[in-house]
C-alpha cells in the first residue's frame, strides 16, 4: 500500500509539474516576456516545483530529514544517475558557461548549505533568506551577462494558449502537485516506519529519484532524437535551484532540522563529492565533452552512494 501511495504521488507530481510548466511558459509568452527570461526564471521554478512542494510538506509534517534528503538525494541523482544514464545514449558537448558560472555557483551553493548545517544542524529562517537572496543575485547575473544563452528546457511546442486554458492548466497543475506531495509524504513516512529505516534514507533514495524522473526522461528523449543540444548546465542549474530555492523557501516557511546524524556524516559528503567530480570528468581525457565512459563512472559512483547509504 505504501508503494502505491508513493507511486501515485510521484505520478501526480510529474503530471502537475508538466501542467504547471506548460501554463507558466504559455502565460509568459502571452505577456511577451523574452524567452531567455522565461528559461532562467519561469521554467527553472516550474521544473523545481515537485521538489519544492515535497520539501515544504515534509518539513511542515515534522519530517525534516525527508525534506533535506529529497534535495540532497536529488542533487546526487541529477549528476550521477540522470547524467550517467543519459551519457550511455550518446556523447554530450559541454558549454564554456559550465566552468565559468554554472559549476562554481553549484559548488558555492553546496558548501554554503554544508556550512549552515555543520554546527547547529538546522537551517533557520534568516539562512533561508540568504539562500533565496543568492538565487536572485545569480539570476540577475545570468540575465545581464548571458543574454545569448540557449535555453534547452523550453518545450518544442511552446506557444501562447487562450487565457482559459492557462488558468485550467495552472489549476490542475497546482492540485496535482499538492495531491502528489500529500500521497508521497504519507507513503514515504509509512514506508520508513514499516521497514524500520529512517526518513532520511527514504528521502535520499526513493523520494529523490522519483522527483528526478522528469529530468531523466527529458534528457534521454532529447539525446536520442538529437533535436537539440543537451546542456549539462540544465542539470547543474537544477541542483542550484534545489539548494537556493527549495531549501531557501522551505526554511523561510519553517526551520529545517537534521534528525538522522548520518545525513551530515554521509549524504552531504556524497553531494559535495559528486559536484566536485564532474569538473575533471568534463576536462579529461578530452576537453568539454562527456561520453559513455564518463556515464559508467558516474553510475558506479551512484551505486557506491546507494551501497553506503542503505
Amino acid at each position: 500500500m505504501d508503494f502505491l501511495l508513493i507511486l501515485g504521488g510521484l505520478i501526480l507530481l510529474i503530471l502537475g509539474g508538466n501542467w504547471l510548466l506548460k501554463s507558466a511558459v504559455a502565460l509568459s509568452l502571452k505577456l511577451e516576456i523574452p524567452k531567455i527570461v522565461i528559461g532562467m526564471t519561469v521554467v527553472s521554478f516550474a521544473t523545481s516545483a515537485p521538489e519544492l512542494i515535497v520539501s515544504i510538506r515534509a518539513a511542515l509534517s515534522g519530517a525534516s530529514d525527508l525534506a533535506l534528503g529529497n534535495v540532497v538525494g536529488s542533487n546526487i541523482a541529477n549528476i550521477s544517475l540522470v547524467l550517467g544514464i543519459t551519457l550511455l545514449f550518446g556523447t554530450m558537448e559541454v558549454q564554456k558557461s559550465f566552468y565559468k558560472t554554472d559549476w562554481p555557483v553549484m559548488i558555492l551553493s553546496s558548501f554554503i548549505l554544508f556550512y549552515f548545517l555543520k554546527d547547529d544542524q538546522i537551517i533557520l529562517q534568516y539562512e533561508g533568506i540568504i539562500l533565496l537572496s543568492l538565487l536572485v543575485v545569480f539570476l540577475i547575473f545570468l540575465l545581464r551577462f548571458q543574454k545569448t544563452a540557449v535555453i534547452d528546457e523550453l518545450p518544442e511546442d511552446d506557444k501562447p494558449l487562450p487565457l482559459h486554458q492557462i488558468v485550467f492548466f495552472i489549476s490542475i497543475g497546482g492540485v496535482g502537485l499538492w495531491g502528489g506531495s500529500e500521497l508521497l509524504i504519507k507513503g514515504a513516512i509509512s514506508l520508513a516506519e514499516d521497514f524500520e529505516v529512517s526518513e532520511r534514507i527514504i528521502g535520499v533514495t526513493v523520494v529523490s529519484v522519483g522527483t528526478s524522473i522528469p529530468e531523466l526522461a527529458a534528457s534521454i528523449i532529447a539525446i536520442i532524437k538529437k533535436e537539440k543540444a543537451i546542456s549539462l548546465g540544465n542539470l547543474v542549474g537544477s541542483n542550484i535551484f534545489n539548494i537556493l530555492a527549495v531549501i531557501g523557501i522551505t526554511a523561510i516557511i519553517t526551520p529545517i532540522e537534521v534528525v538522522d546524524q548520518k545525513f551530515l556524516s554521509n549524504d552531504i559528503y556524497w553531494m559535495l563529492g559528486t559536484a566536485l567530480l564532474i569538473l575533471p570528468l568534463v576536462f579529461f581525457p578530452k576537453g568539454l565533452r562527456l561520453n559513455w565512459i564518463d556515464g559508467v563512472v558516474l553510475l558506479l559512483v551512484y551505486s557506491g552512494f546507494i551501497y553506503w547509504t542503505l
